[in-house]
């Protein structure tokens, strides 16, 4: 062992100090980590076709649910609620089953947000009547007496001018949302529909198995925004069956 104050022995050959003290050659090595690194995570994408596992239920918008989707990010809804449902118990035990990458997967752009005001709405589906919905919009303190949601009584009264939904679905289409030919020709069609209980749905209904088929405003004959924005909230969350997923995976 050498004496405490003896002079430290010159390094030979190629050393951790040796790397420490050129800043070049550092740099360079950490450069060639990073990108072995990179090219062992991101090299095996380009020989899959999807990276998202599939899930039984999910299905793309419908035309009115897709308007109403305009109308949520229009106003701004996913700067205070999110759309996620991170793995964590009491995010379980408060909104339901955590979110799959499925659920997003016809999402442009998603809606998982990034902070929470409100509560997150990716399972908020059939949890209100429409009637609650609606009055929610109008006036949140009326049935949330300490919310700090603005109002937007408008959207009753605003009738849904959504343009050319079949140019909308051919777009969308385009980057990989499944709409077929016969929906995206009958997308102006289907998008009326679905706001009255008195026509023919058996086609919208075969195209888009789950949709609910209704007057969501409460005013009959009118087709407005908040026919729309409701349309689309109350389908969050409801087209994948968490319960036959469980059983399904057990059975694995």
């Amino acid at each position: 062992m050498a004496p405490p104050n003896a002079p430290e022995t010159p390094d030979s050959g190629f050393s951790h100090r040796t790397i420490e003290r050129n800043i070049t050659l550092l740099a360079g090595l950490a450069f060639l980590v990073v990108a072995i690194g990179g090219i062992v995570e991101i090299a095996p994408l380009f020989w899959i076709d999807t990276t998202v596992e599939k899930v039984e239920g999910m299905r793309p918008y419908t035309p009115l649910e897709q308007a109403g989707r305009n109308i949520y990010m229009r106003e701004g809804c996913y700067v205070c609620h999110s759309q996620m449902i991170r793995p964590f118990r009491d995010e379980a035990e408060r909104y339901g089953h955590y979110s799959l990458a499925a659920e997003s997967m016809y999402d442009h752009p998603f809606q998982w947000g990034s902070k929470r005001t409100g509560p997150d709405l990716a399972r908020v589906g059939k949890r209100y009547s429409d009637e609650w919905h609606v009055q929610h919009l109008k006036n949140p303190r009326s049935v949330t007496p300490q919310s700090i949601m603005p109002g937007y009584p408008f959207l009753a009264t605003r009738p849904l001018d959504a343009g050319d939904m079949r140019a909308h679905l051919k777009a969308l289409s385009r980057v990989g949302v499944p709409y077929t030919d016969a929906a995206i020709a009958a997308a102006n069609d289907d998008l009326k529909a679905q706001a009255n209980p008195d026509a023919d749905t058996t086609a919208l209904l075969a195209r888009y198995p789950k949709a609910q088929v209704r007057d969501f405003d409460g005013k009959p004959g009118e087709l407005t925004e908040m026919d729309a924005l409701v349309a689309y909230l109350q389908m969050l969350g409801t087209l994948v069956d968490f319960n036959a997923a469980a059983a399904q995976e057990q059975a694995q």
